[in-house]
């Protein structure tokens, strides 16, 4: 089976060839002879009632430095490509959504991955609220006397804004500490959505999980330990990855969780746990494939395809 396939990521030039999952995706497609075209989100259109983009075949190659060779660029119907890789890095902004929307035009015929609507539909942070008895104690609110009384009850809390995206803007505020209202005050004028409150949980300290989920299966993981004195454990804050197996309690989230996933179409997703706990479902751009393959030497690209392959047939 080939198949045309195309790619809407952020500029292909600035990625990390050996972090980079959506690069991962892209060999793997290339290996399996697929025909591989990149357009950026901002080269998205919609006229005449066709869904349009301004694309450039590509060619890629584990090469630093030369990771990539551009065709020149012309004006395609989507609806003409096979697959449309949905793979640009949140932030989940009005941009962000307006692509959502102009995709869910050509899906299914086109299969989007992952579902347009689905992943407009399933923010991050307020997805795994589907989910409450598997998350820490979590408030999603503007109200500034809420938080203080979450505050006042957790003691130590994290407190982040709700459409974030790698630690960005994340914030350990500890017992007793003075900057709680300073903050709030900074987040109201930097955004008009609610910000998110969890209690602390000190297993962080020994990771936070990322697994990989392919159709709803969980398919490997892998964990991120946070540098000396960070709260953060992504990895280009300085995060740790580490080799990882699942837990039984994980194996009973990913198995609560993966026929939800399956029945939204949702096709490769990545959920953050910490001691035991889900934080977050990931279905914007997850992470973490190349590291997982690394450790474990396996080929989650591989297992993301035959995924999207057996949809196409």
């Amino acid at each position: 089976m080939s198949l045309k396939v195309a790619v809407q990521m952020d500029p292909i030039h600035a990625i990390d060839i050996n972090a980079d999952s959506t690069f991962a995706l892209m060999l793997e497609a290339a290996k399996r002879g697929h025909e591989l075209y990149f357009y950026l989100p901002s080269e998205l259109a919609w006229t005449g009632g066709e869904v349009r983009a301004r694309v450039r075949s590509v060619e890629v190659r584990r090469e630093q430095g030369n990771h990539f060779t551009l065709g020149e660029d012309r004006i395609v119907d989507l609806s003409m490509m096979d697959v449309v890789l949905l793979r640009q890095d949140p932030p989940y902004d009005m941009a962000y959504l307006t692509t959502t929307w102009l995709l869910e035009r050509i899906h299914p015929q086109t299969l989007v991955v992952n579902d347009p609507a689905e992943v407009r539909n399933a923010p991050e942070k307020i997805f795994v609220t589907l989910f409450a008895d598997l998350m820490p104690e979590t408030l999603i609110t503007r109200d500034e006397r809420m938080i203080r009384d979450f505050y006042a009850e957790h003691k130590d809390i994290i407190v982040k804004p709700l459409y974030g995206n790698g630690g960005a803007g994340v914030f350990h505020i500890k017992p007793g500490d003075e900057n709680l209202s300073s903050l709030l005050e900074t987040f109201s004028l930097m955004f008009r959505e609610p910000v998110i409150a969890q209690k602390f949980l000190p297993a962080v300290r020994e990771g936070d999980k990322r697994i990989i989920l392919v159709d709803g299966e969980p398919v490997g993981a892998i964990n991120r330990v946070p540098a000396e004195g960070e709260a953060r454990s992504n990895m280009h804050v300085g995060g740790r990855p580490l080799q990882s197996v699942l837990t039984d309690r994980e194996i009973e989230i990913c198995k609560r969780i993966g026929p939800e996933l399956k029945t939204r179409g949702m096709i490769f997703v990545g959920i953050d746990v910490i001691g035991g706990l889900m934080t977050e479902i990931n279905v914007t751009s997850p992470t973490g494939i190349q590291e997982i393959d690394r450790y474990d030497g396996s080929n989650l690209s591989g297992l993301i395809w035959d995924a999207i392959e057996a949809k196409r047939a």
